[in-house]
């Protein structure tokens, strides 16, 4: 498998299980992965805009991920941007996506579905 987008993969999800599930599944499949408990956690970091892509949770303390997504775009990163919840409503996908999301996955989803929508993700765009 080659990464194309620099190889890492971010991660913000405040659920601890959750978040080591990410990692444990990412580590597995050969994607170096860091993680982080909060949108505001990653943005004190700083984000690389080289990393393979940034996967969040939609509900998190502080900033949301669709704040997070909106102060990517703000920065001009473009970093692409999958988007999981265990709140799936009406509308939400759609809204995801029309603000850039590449990816949105409502819990709970499977393993494979998740690193489908990473590779697919960093692949890079098909030549026209």
């Amino acid at each position: 498998m080659v990464v194309v987008r620099g190889g890492t993969v971010l991660v913000v999800e405040d659920d601890d299980s959750m978040r080591e599930a990410i990692e444990r599944l990412l580590s597995a499949a050969g994607f170096p992965c860091a993680a982080y408990a909060s949108a505001d956690a990653l943005l004190a970091r700083g984000v690389d805009e080289d990393s393979a892509c940034l996967i969040s949770d939609l509900r998190l303390p502080g900033m949301s991920g669709l704040q997070l997504l909106a102060t990517l775009r703000e920065r001009d990163i473009s970093l692409p941007f999958i988007l999981i919840t265990a709140h799936d409503a009406p509308g939400l996908r759609e809204e995801a996506t029309l603000r850039g999301a590449t990816a949105y996955l409502a819990k709970p989803f499977r393993g494979t579905a998740l690193l489908d929508a990473v590779r697919a993700a960093i692949q890079p765009p098909l030549p026209s």
